[in-house]
């Protein structure tokens, strides 16, 4: 996959918002990676703030909402994992500026 699809990629996972923070999953650092094979199917690794979160499957129907506008993306697989653990450093200067976290 080039870099200019991952871009694309990462843009439309951009578009999910954590539902209790209110920021985008990517700039929260919640997304590890994202890779697309030769058939089309998308995986995302992820994490979430939290093991218990409530809104888990939310995010995950967000997340294959996000990158079925993509045309190169026929399927999407999300990986939720615990580690590496997330932690607010993850977080982009944006989110914690929008958090008012220093």
């Amino acid at each position: 996959m080039d870099q200019d699809l991952k871009d694309n990629l990462m843009g439309a996972l951009e578009q999910v918002v954590d539902p209790e923070l209110g920021i985008d999953i990517v700039n929260l650092g919640l997304v590890y990676d994202v890779d697309l094979d030769e058939e089309g199917k998308a995986t995302v690794t992820m994490t979430l703030t939290s093991m218990g979160c409530p809104l888990a499957g939310t995010i995950v129907d967000q997340v294959k909402t996000a990158l079925s506008d993509i045309p190169e993306v026929k399927e999407t697989e999300v990986d939720i994992v615990w580690n590496p653990p997330w932690s607010k450093d993850k977080m982009s200067r944006y989110a914690k500026i929008a958090l008012g976290i220093t």
